[in-house]
């Protein structure tokens, strides 16, 4: 490549893409998501730890106590970075990964009775490639009258006028009662 070699330019939303993925990823993993939650507890508790000089138990503590909101308020972070953790640890906690975890067992929980199984489906559908192929044999035999391509078949005088056809209609007088 030369000095005047041309560069792509950087697309300044591929770090947010990735996190997405990685988020979706996460979520769509029982075992990443509860992995996820004991790893930010860890991490939450090892940085109160160091910014507010506390033993790493009581951190811990300080980080279960806080991620799920409780907050008995017996420790609490007095530094500013202390406070970031904090901030970082209840969002985190409260928008992502309690709702996933929410979400994922509530998932499992509610499960349509009548949805179709793999198996069910696929014998749908074999069942139904044996009908048209039946239906086309007899076609060609002459049994069966071939189907009218929609639109195309006269409508009988029982069947109600579509749409389009009772616009086209003059109103019909309406005689008010009583008059």
């Amino acid at each position: 490549m030369g000095p005047m070699a041309r560069r792509e330019p950087f697309d300044i939303w591929l770090p947010v893409r990735l996190v997405y993925r990685g988020l979706v990823w996460v979520a769509n993993r029982p075992k990443a998501l509860i992995g996820s939650y004991f790893a930010m507890l860890a991490v939450g508790g090892a940085l109160y730890s160091i910014f507010e000089r506390k033993n790493f138990g009581e951190a811990v503590w300080w980080a279960v106590v806080t991620a799920s909101t409780v907050g008995y308020g017996d420790t609490y972070p007095l530094t500013a970075a202390g406070r970031i953790v904090a901030g970082l640890l209840i969002s985190t906690m409260v928008l992502l990964v309690i709702p996933l975890i929410t979400a994922h067992f509530a998932s499992k929980l509610i499960v349509d009775q009548d949805a179709f199984r793999h198996e069910e489906q696929e014998e749908i559908k074999n069942t139904l490639r044996e009908i048209r192929a039946l239906l086309a044999d007899r076609r060609d035999r002459g049994d069966v009258a071939p189907a009218d391509p929609p639109g195309t078949r006269e409508r009988t005088s029982r069947e109600p006028a579509s749409p389009s056809e009772t616009a086209s209609r003059e109103p019909a007088s309406v005689s008010e009662p009583g008059r």
